[in-house]
């Protein structure tokens, strides 16, 4: 829900509820213009207040000084140097929003600042709330602390009037049906998911200041992977831009924009805005967008009675348009600068501040030469765990079942989360928590049956399965996954997943989840028809828990940002998932190493980190550990080059069904070419073992006779012949040339149910056997 905002420039704001202990210490009172020294005993000695506990209802100080109490010597730095720029660099958990609300506060009650003069601006209306009920905790009550979108929207407001005339125009909370209406109007046909994206790209586009004619450009030079061409972006944009004249609207990017053209063009208002506003303190300074850079220097003037705070290594929303860029180039725009760094982690434990200094010792980059190296203020605690599964079901089921033995031994459910990379992911663990009995809620996401697409999909699946004899979908279907296949082709499965990163691709994703569901089912089940499908997933759907306040969190690690529990479970931490497969640019890669880096921040003591070998069940185990914690997780060998900070660490268990049978490791290494001995990455080498332009030993009438007999298979069973046999897996068999089922299923694309099926007369061939058309399962 949006900040409610007042119509002047004066009014009053609201006040949170999040608090801040009192000081248990006072100060002797400084000399004039001198700032106050902390006493022997405070923070060396254990006085400090936790950065990210407080207790409920403190008193406020009594004094200005008793305001310092507790604070270490870097966060009364930051609170002391109350004139001139400043720049606080905070690491996770070092108590950022403690320092620069101390701050404010001991400003306000020395008297050295207004509070109508001080405005206070950061990213959600959360961060806002917190930052008043924290001011006014400390006596400071009246200090401006809102978004910048809430604070150029109660100004737009205010002097409309006055630089317009007339009534501003109505704003539109949610601009997707006005997107709708520019592609009509264009004759473009965008379906939900795609307004989504191509909503966010004109966001995007106006947050970056880029026009309509220059989209196309600025797209590609940001490495932006469009939804639709970009021409058709840039004429959609463009009409939407038309329409809001016409229909006398405004979005919320207007909002910031507007304001900046009046800030511009009226000299007398930006010197009215400026006399009420002597002093600003910007918190996660590392997100800013180049528009709210523009207006936050047009609120500034000449003056530099500025106070930012971010963390380069926590930039993890570039995709809207953030850059750490002005974080980092502070100093060249202010060269006289106090740059205060916050290192002291009040948050995690010595052994998760390891872990998270580990991984930006190996990041490459502008924003990895200015990382923090945290020092971590907590005692001692357990080692993370780093635990490999067979599989993403026995993932889920491993990490269930820990959280419930944790609740048993007194564990809050509501200070442990679930932490994935996509929103995708999460119906594996929904179920599996539910099938455990923990309650569970999902932050920043649908649950996985509410979904759009995944409601459509049901609807579809159900019809299937009513009026499948009379659907043409179905005629060449001849199992239940190639039915569930045909249904959700319709609604936007392909067999490859679409480029880039949006609601495209997060649709693909669970409609290919639904597909691999059906592939499991079918295994599981055999002779399962479309029916028994459906009430399956009529069941998972009920079996889930509704969300409650003690409920486990589940989260992607984008929305866990600014949060933290207790234990938190990193799930997922796998190649193609973590980085991403869409992160192709070294950029993008190093940003998906500052959202693990995140994610690793979000734990105070307990820390799990798992992944899996295969998707499913019996699937082949082809996936490897993410890169990331190379060097970090015991018996992983460290990145070439990466400096000595953060080596170590970690205790790797596995969970199995039966706890008096131990885990057993896999030993995997990379494919290599048996030619030239070079490593394959690609697929369809890896298959056949060989680089694709080394010389191949395959018998080519073995290789004919082997696709005849593919062709009669693929008929019998009403099948497409790669089906039964891809091409590339009958190439790799013509050149090993197995002669026992052992040597056939280390052929890649020989799965166990495919080595029952067809074995025994691959072999035969490969012997030089004749076979006559043979029914499949005489």
């Amino acid at each position: 829900m949006r900040e409610r905002t007042g119509s002047g420039l004066h009014s009053h704001p609201g006040y949170g509820r999040s608090v801040t202990p009192a000081a248990s210490v006072r100060l002797s009172r400084p000399a004039c213009g001198q700032p106050a020294q902390p006493s022997r005993g405070t923070w060396q000695h254990g006085g400090v207040t936790a950065a990210t506990h407080s207790t409920l209802f403190p008193q406020a100080p009594d004094t200005a000084d008793a305001v310092l109490d507790g604070l270490d010597p870097e966060q009364r730095e930051v609170a002391t140097a109350l004139h001139g720029p400043v720049c606080v660099l905070a690491g996770a958990g070092t108590g950022k929003t403690r320092a620069i609300t101390h701050r404010i506060a001991y400003g306000v009650r020395a008297g050295i600042l207004q509070p109508s003069s001080v405005l206070a601006v950061t990213f959600t209306n959360r961060a806002a709330g917190e930052m008043r009920g924290r001011l006014r905790q400390l006596g400071a009550a009246g200090v401006q602390a809102r978004t910048f979108h809430s604070a150029a929207l109660r100004q737009l407001q205010y002097f409309w009037p006055k630089a317009v005339g007339g009534s501003m125009p109505r704003l539109v909370d949610r601009k997707i049906q006005l997107v709708a209406d520019a592609a009509a109007a264009c004759r473009i046909r965008l379906d939900r998911n795609e307004l989504r994206d191509v909503t966010a790209e004109i966001e995007w586009s106006k947050v970056t200041q880029t026009v309509p004619a220059d989209y196309a450009l600025a797209a590609a030079k940001a490495g932006r992977e469009s939804p639709r061409d970009p021409a058709e972006i840039a004429q959609l944009y463009n009409v939407y831009e038309d329409l809001k004249r016409d229909r006398s609207l405004i979005d919320f990017e207007d909002v910031l924009l507007l304001t900046v053209g009046i800030l511009q063009d009226r000299h007398d208002i930006a010197d009215q805005v400026r006399s009420q506003y002597q002093h600003f303190v910007v918190d996660e300074y590392q997100d800013v967008s180049p528009l709210q850079q523009r207006l936050l220097e047009l609120w500034l003037g000449e003056r530099d009675n500025l106070c930012v705070v971010g963390d380069a290594s926590q930039t993890i929303y570039s995709f809207t348009g953030a850059t750490p860029d002005h974080l980092l180039d502070f100093r060249i725009r202010h060269p006289g600068a106090t740059v205060v760094k916050l290192v002291r982690d009040y948050r995690s434990t010595p052994q998760v501040v390891h872990l998270a200094n580990g991984l930006l010792a190996q990041a490459r980059g502008r924003a990895a030469d200015h990382r923090l190296e945290l020092v971590s203020q907590r005692d001692p605690g357990p080692e993370p765990l780093y635990t490999e599964y067979t599989d993403e079901p026995a993932e889920a089921e491993g990490a269930a079942r820990r959280i419930r033995e944790l609740m048993d031994e007194g564990v809050p459910a509501s200070e442990i989360a679930v932490l994935f990379r996509t929103n995708s992911q999460s119906e594996t663990y929904e179920q599996a928590l539910a099938d455990a009995g923990v309650p569970y809620q999902l932050r920043g996401a649908e649950r996985f049956f509410d979904r759009p697409e995944v409601r459509k999909a049901g609807i579809a699946l159900r019809g299937a399965a009513r009026f499948g004899g009379n659907d043409s979908l179905l005629d060449d279907a001849v199992d239940l996954p190639s039915q569930v296949r045909a249904v959700l082709s319709a609604e936007g499965w392909t067999p490859q997943p679409p480029a880039g990163s949006g609601a495209v691709r997060e649709r693909w994703e669970s409609l290919a989840a639904l597909v691999n569901l059906a592939q499991d089912f079918a295994a599981a089940k055999p002779g399962a028809t479309l029916a028994d499908l459906v009430a399956e997933l009529d069941e998972r759907a009920n079996a889930q828990h509704a969300p409650t306040v003690q409920g486990v969190t589940l989260a992607s690690l984008h929305s866990a940002k600014g949060l933290e529990w207790d234990v938190v479970f990193l799930v997922g931490v796998a190649e193609g998932m973590m980085p991403i497969t869409y992160a192709r640019t070294d950029e993008q890669v190093e940003e998906e190493r500052r959202l693990l880096y995140v994610g690793v921040t979000r734990a105070r003591q307990h820390l799990h980190v798992s992944w899996a070998l295969t998707r499913a069940p019996g699937g082949r185990p082809n996936r490897r550990p993410s890169r990331f914690l190379d060097g970090l997780r015991p018996g992983s060998a460290a990145t070439v080059g990466r400096s000595a900070a953060g080596r170590g660490g970690g205790v790797e268990r596995g969970f199995t069904s039966r706890p008096d049978v131990a885990p057993r490791r896999m030993k995997r290494t990379p494919a290599r070419c048996r030619v030239c001995g070079r490593t394959l990455t690609d697929a369809g080498e890896m298959k056949l073992m060989r680089c694709e332009d080394c010389p191949s030993e395959m018998d080519e009438g073995l290789y004919e006779r082997l696709r005849e007999w593919r062709a009669v298979q693929a008929r019998l069973s009403g099948q497409p012949d790669f089906c039964v046999f891809t091409d590339r897996t009958l190439m790799a068999i013509a050149e090993a040339e197995p002669t026992t089922p052992v040597e056939l299923s280390a052929i890649p694309g020989v799965l166990k149910r495919k080595l029952d099926r067809y074995g025994s007369d691959v072999l035969a061939i490969c012997a030089g056997q004749a076979l006559g058309e043979r029914v499949e399962g005489e």
